[in-house]
């Protein structure tokens, strides 16, 4: 049996979240959703240690979260957050800039352009992400996390600023370069649609609890 992507085990934070266990499988689209202030982003913050819990333990694989250094765990597991980032300079720079933190090279040209292609972007390289629009700056945010290929995406609300048309599309295809890439995908959304569209295993959190994860009948 393969070893999960994460194990949680009696995980208290706060009055936020109290986990007794969970497990994320490696190689899944797994899909957070629940009301809002329900511990959703928290309990994304925990997986790649952007907050510690007060209590329990927390593994990546085999190997508790603390014992691994923040900066390469940040590398194997990226997160995305609600506003997604965008820094001084061009969508080429923006993209660059992810494999920068990533500690990869740089790639030529042609496949950052299949990325912005493939987030149905519709602006050069050269545009300023500046004076993009919240939806594009998404798209942008979305094609640097697949540029960094990570172990695991942890995306939030990543189709918060896309319209219902766009969004299909472009959650769809981040889960399809996702599996393509061997990436496991845990996606928080308000979106229970979509979740239990895209999802292979449903978590559901209700005021700090974790339900077991739902898993789709294959």
């Amino acid at each position: 049996m393969a070893i999960p992507a994460f194990t949680l085990k009696n995980v208290r934070f706060r009055t936020i979240l109290d986990i007794p266990r969970l497990e994320i499988r490696s190689g899944a689209v797994t899909c957070i959703v629940g009301k809002s202030g329900s511990g959703k982003t928290t309990l994304m913050k925990l997986l790649n240690r952007m907050v510690t819990p007060d209590s329990g333990t927390i593994l990546y694989g085999d190997t508790p979260v603390e014992e691994i250094d923040p900066v390469q765990l940040r590398r194997q597991v990226v997160m995305l957050g609600q506003t997604p980032v965008m820094f001084d300079g061009t969508i080429r720079d923006n993209l660059l800039v992810g494999l920068g933190f990533a500690g990869r090279d740089p790639v030529p040209d042609d496949e950052l352009r299949r990325l912005v292609d493939l987030m149905e972007l519709g602006k050069p390289l050269d545009a300023d992400a500046s004076e993009l629009s919240g939806g594009e700056k998404q798209r942008v945010a979305l094609a640097r996390v697949l540029a960094m290929r990570p172990e695991v995406a942890l995306l939030d609300e990543p189709s918060s600023a896309l319209d219902a048309g766009t969004e299909r599309v472009i959650i769809d295809r981040v889960v399809s370069a996702a599996k393509q890439g061997g990436v496991t995908l845990v996606i928080v959304t308000h979106n229970r649609a979509m979740a239990e569209r895209i999802a292979d295993d449903l978590i559901e959190i209700n005021e700090g609890r974790v339900d077991s994860p739902v898993r789709a009948e294959s």
